[in-house]
């Protein structure tokens, strides 16, 4: 069998099990599965499928039909350009927390802090984009030596804290502090690949979705220097509720995604405030 069989035979696959984009997703398993990138495996269409690639490819097709997320098989996912490593200890970065990152890049900022930074994905890019002093916190020790791996690979220098929120650190020091905490209200019905494979700590946030809203926009306000900036990823229906809770903070702002929804909220922090 070649490549080019190989890489149809699972396409059927995952088509019969109803995958998203199963296309793709078979040509990223059986490149993963030979070592080698997608370019490569176009351009070789019509070489031989090895035996050990083979049980690999079919190993990986099975874990994706079975639920799992293809970033988890693979290992890795791009964000803002750049490949972090992934695995079950932390939340798939997703596209939509780009702008998070987009919104940053619009002021100087010298300090900031990624509160509940799981893969990294945040702390490590802003590093990269501002060289900028950056500081990351989780409560999970796998999350960060997860990210912690990705910024030694991708050369960021970025200091990590295990704590809660950002419990140790002390006040006024920061310029920025953003953050993707978990939003999902615990009644919510996710996709089972997410449900079943994603670490809850980083994607429930109470019976409303807003307990670590709660407990952040506080912790922020006692964080940032006077002037300093607030910005959190926001969850679906969320913006009414979250905006509310920065009532006193000036430049209140919610930017949407591509697709009209309201995904990021930015706030500068007041004298009256501090």
């Amino acid at each position: 069998m070649d490549l080019r069989t190989a890489l149809l035979q699972g396409q059927k696959l995952l088509e019969d099990a109803k995958i998203d984009a199963p296309r793709l997703t078979a040509e990223v398993l059986l490149a993963h599965a030979v070592g080698r990138d997608r370019a490569w495996l176009f351009a070789h269409c019509d070489e031989e499928l090895r035996e050990l690639w083979w049980i690999h490819y079919g190993r990986y097709l099975h874990q994706r039909i079975e639920g799992t997320p293809t970033q988890y098989i693979v290992n890795r996912q791009e964000f803002f350009g750049r490949d972090f490593r992934v695995t079950p200890d932390v939340l798939i970065p997703r596209p939509e927390t780009e702008h998070v990152i987009e919104i940053a890049l619009r002021r100087p900022a010298q300090s900031i802090l990624d509160i509940g930074t799981g893969s990294g994905a945040i702390a490590v890019t802003l590093a990269l984009e501002m060289k900028a002093r950056v500081r990351a916190t989780d409560i999970s020790i796998k999350a960060l030596r997860i990210a912690a791996e990705n910024a030694r690979r991708l050369c960021a220098q970025v200091e990590f804290i295990a704590c809660d929120l950002a419990s140790p650190l002390d006040d006024a020091i920061f310029d920025l502090v953003v953050s993707n905490p978990p939003y999902v209200p615990e009644t919510d019905s996710l996709p089972r690949e997410v449900r079943e494979h994603e670490p809850a700590v980083a994607l429930y946030g109470g019976a409303d979705g807003l307990d670590v809203y709660r407990r952040l926009i506080p912790e922020a306000r006692r964080l940032l220097q006077p002037g300093g900036r607030l910005i959190m990823e926001l969850g679906y229906r969320s913006a009414e509720a979250v905006q509310t809770l920065l009532s006193g903070w000036a430049e209140v702002e919610i930017e949407t995604d591509l697709a009209g929804i309201p995904r990021v909220i930015s706030a500068v922090l007041t004298r009256s405030l501090y």
